[in-house]
């Protein structure tokens, strides 16, 4: 995802000059190389001064550009908050935070790079949209919005590198604020976001197996989120099935659950996300999503 990020902002960069990249202690590798080569000027690294890089943004936005603040999530969002909150939020300027390696995929690097709670912090500030494509291909969909959106900031939550891609041939096409059916089936309806798709369809494929008919629905907008569709999921399928890399309060998971608890849906629902908790223990993204009780295994042990 990581490089394609660059790539397709790079290639937007090249349409309209009033893209701008700024980033925090990023070495430019890659497409993102190709951008500093080409529009040296328009590419900025403010080393490890994380607020610079956000009140820069706000500076720039101001003079009617279209900024890209981007790092590693952790250090992208929280911490300079107060200016993501203050500089972006209360002036609702059409910048993109760009949360890089999201959710635990900095496995080995500890608590301090593990954005665990980043959906619901961002979602938290007024103004403030959140988008979390599930693939590279969506990511490039997501990013294009970003380049051309004039209504506000964008938490953009994305991967790493590896990421496989699941929606070449979804039944629905990207559209901000709509969740997207990759598959439709009648029985079971999985709804996740970001990399941890990965994982929701190997269990749609496992339950396949058993015999059921598996809906897999990508939720890419976190804010605002698509209550007509999440609505019609829970009210279309006997079983409904939440994961998210991501801890309980904040994310999709509980506003889910608002839903059904307000429509008064009649399915099943299951909902896998991260603990409550710091896991103190070392390993790759898989371990810890293990540990966290996030496993293809796991989740079918709840729903079968």
């Amino acid at each position: 995802m990581r490089n394609m990020f660059s790539q397709t902002l790079f290639e937007c960069a090249s349409e309209n000059p009033d893209i701008y990249i700024v980033v925090a202690d990023i070495s430019p590798a890659g497409p993102m190389m190709d951008f500093q080569t080409n529009h040296p000027d328009r590419f900025i690294n403010v080393g490890v001064a994380e607020q610079t890089m956000i009140g820069m943004c706000a500076g720039l936005a101001l003079k009617g550009c279209q900024p890209f603040a981007y790092t590693i999530a952790t250090f992208t969002l929280y911490r300079p908050f107060e200016m993501v909150r203050d500089d972006l939020g209360y002036q609702n300027l059409p910048v993109t935070i760009v949360g890089m390696g999201a959710g635990v995929i900095y496995s080995t690097l500890g608590g301090t790079h593990h954005t665990m709670e980043d959906v619901a912090v961002a979602s938290a500030i007024p103004n403030m949209r959140v988008l979390a494509p599930c693939d590279p291909a969506e990511l490039v969909e997501a990013t294009r919005y970003c380049a051309y959106q004039k209504e506000g900031p964008v938490y953009l939550r994305i991967g790493k590198a590896g990421e496989p891609t699941f929606t070449d041939t979804a039944v629905d096409k990207f559209e901000f604020g709509k969740i997207r059916y990759i598959q439709k089936g009648t029985d079971v309806c999985i709804l996740a976001y970001g990399t941890i798709m990965a994982k929701a369809m190997e269990v749609a494929k496992e339950l396949e197996a058993k015999g059921k008919s598996v809906s897999v629905v990508s939720a890419h907008t976190i804010k605002p989120l698509d209550r007509p569709g999440i609505e019609a999921a829970l009210n279309d399928h006997d079983q409904v099935i939440v994961v998210e890399d991501h801890v309980p309060e904040g994310g999709l998971s509980s506003r889910v659950k608002q839903i059904a608890w307000d429509v008064q849906a009649k399915c099943k629902l299951h909902t896998f996300t991260l603990k409550d908790e710091f896991i103190h223990n070392y390993g790759s993204q898989d371990d810890l999503l293990a540990a966290h009780g996030i496993s293809v295994p796991l989740i079918l042990e709840q729903v079968a």
